[in-house]
């Protein structure tokens, strides 16, 4: 009898589940006129919002970029673990999680054993320059270096046996769905907005840039959307139009061109910063940030009242990165998403007013730092080995009494090739 009362939902109760969950998002099912920012009633409330919110993030923004390369370092440090957070929370179950005790603290295990191998391998000559000379400190410093990647390694596995130890019957599913996102939030997330460090530490020009340009295009996208908005662009971000899409592209691409040109005078920004202090720098800027001096063509020359003006070479690679922030980087956007139209959620937090969360800021950030790196490396910097690079080679891979011994070595060849000359 027990059994009899305790029956299944009937198919209409059922139904009427799905359509309440679909009803939520009407937005996920089809993109109508009254979905675009041109339509939306209470767009001039939300502009407002969004405006207020952004210019606090803008002016914090300017004051950690002033204080320079470590604090901003720290700033990408904190924006990973509460982005981390959000993930996590997103498919968390709080029923399942009481029957798994310290399930969250294996999750956070795996990020800061990914967060100790990848800041580890990006910033090893910053880590070596800022170690104290005295000799305990220094072979600490050398063979936690030279160590690094068993070290990580080796609490990984720790993890992954913790995991195994942990299963428990009827939680398999859950248990290894959550392991799944936990590394696929490591991969996609994490590595990818890792390189954001990279590039600070190459001079904060190739950090502010790129990033300045992801926020110019999305302001661009905005209005442009706001004011011109008629057309459609893609089904899974209803709100994005193509008059959206086409103006932030030509205004991100102009003025990727003349941001270069004021930020490259800056040798605050441009100088690498080899170590993990704060003081300011000083630095040979390079060709790149040498102004040349362009001769206008005669057909625009005639227009204009000028013949001939001073750019810095670093322009013409601007707009490359503009290119990309307009064209390519606007898809990490796009596949965000419909990540939140998958999962049925408007945005991955509410800790910024008018934008969401952390992440709903991160997603086209974090393809352009991937691309700004890869960029800066393959056609920026010199293709050879630098003698920076050698160093910290040196530094990670011998102990000090050898390389005392290639000091020595050293010296006699060059003192050698004196004589003979």
């Amino acid at each position: 009898m027990e059994k009899n009362l305790r029956s299944p939902r009937s198919p209409s109760a059922r139904a009427r589940h799905r359509r309440k969950s679909t009803e939520a998002f009407p937005d996920v099912m089809k993109v109508s006129e009254s979905d675009l920012l041109l339509n939306d009633q209470n767009k001039y409330r939300s502009m407002w919002v969004r405006t207020y919110s952004s210019v606090w993030m803008l002016l914090c923004f300017i004051l950690v970029v002033y204080l320079g390369h470590l604090y901003l370092w720290g700033m990408i440090v904190i924006i990973q673990i509460l982005m981390t957070s959000e993930l996590f929370n997103l498919l968390r179950r709080a029923h399942e999680d009481k029957r798994l005790p310290g399930f969250r603290l294996l999750n956070w295990h795996f990020f800061f054993t990914a967060m100790l191998y990848v800041y580890g391998r990006m910033l090893g000559q910053q880590i070596m320059q800022a170690v104290t000379p005295e000799k305990f400190f220094y072979k600490l410093a050398t063979s936690f270096m030279k160590y690094q990647m068993v070290i990580c390694y080796f609490l990984y596995i720790a993890g992954f046996m913790w995991f195994i130890l942990t299963l428990k019957k009827k939680m398999y599913k859950y248990q290894f769905s959550q392991y799944a996102w936990t590394h696929m939030i490591l991969i996609v997330v994490f590595t990818q907005s890792s390189f954001t460090a990279a590039n600070i530490f190459e001079g904060i020009f190739w950090f502010l840039l790129p990033a300045s340009l992801i926020a110019i295009n999305d302001v661009a996208a905005y209005f442009f959307g706001f004011f011109f908005g008629k057309t459609p662009l893609i089904k899974i971000s209803p709100r994005k139009t193509w008059e959206g899409f086409i103006g932030a592209s030509v205004a991100t691409v102009i003025s990727a061109f003349f941001l270069a040109n004021v930020l490259g005078h800056y040798q605050w920004l441009t100088c690498p910063r080899r170590d993990l202090s704060t003081s300011w720098l000083e630095c040979d800027p390079g060709p790149l940030f040498k102004p040349e001096i362009f001769v206008l063509p005669p057909e625009i020359a005639q227009w204009l009242p000028w013949k001939e003006i001073s750019v810095l070479p670093i322009q013409w690679h601007a707009l490359c990165l503009g290119l990309f922030a307009s064209v390519i980087a606007p898809f990490g956007g796009f596949f965000a998403s419909g990540f939140k139209r998958a999962f049925k959620i408007k945005d991955f937090g509410g800790s910024i007013p008018g934008h969401g969360g952390f992440t709903d800021r991160m997603d086209c950030q974090m393809v352009m730092a991937v691309f700004a790196y890869i960029y800066h490396q393959s056609f920026v910097i010199p293709q050879y080995y630098p003698v920076e690079i050698l160093l910290e080679q040196i530094l990670r891979s011998l102990s000090l009494e050898e390389q005392e011994l290639l000091f020595a070595k050293l010296k006699e060849v060059i003192d050698g090739r004196h004589l003979q000359h």
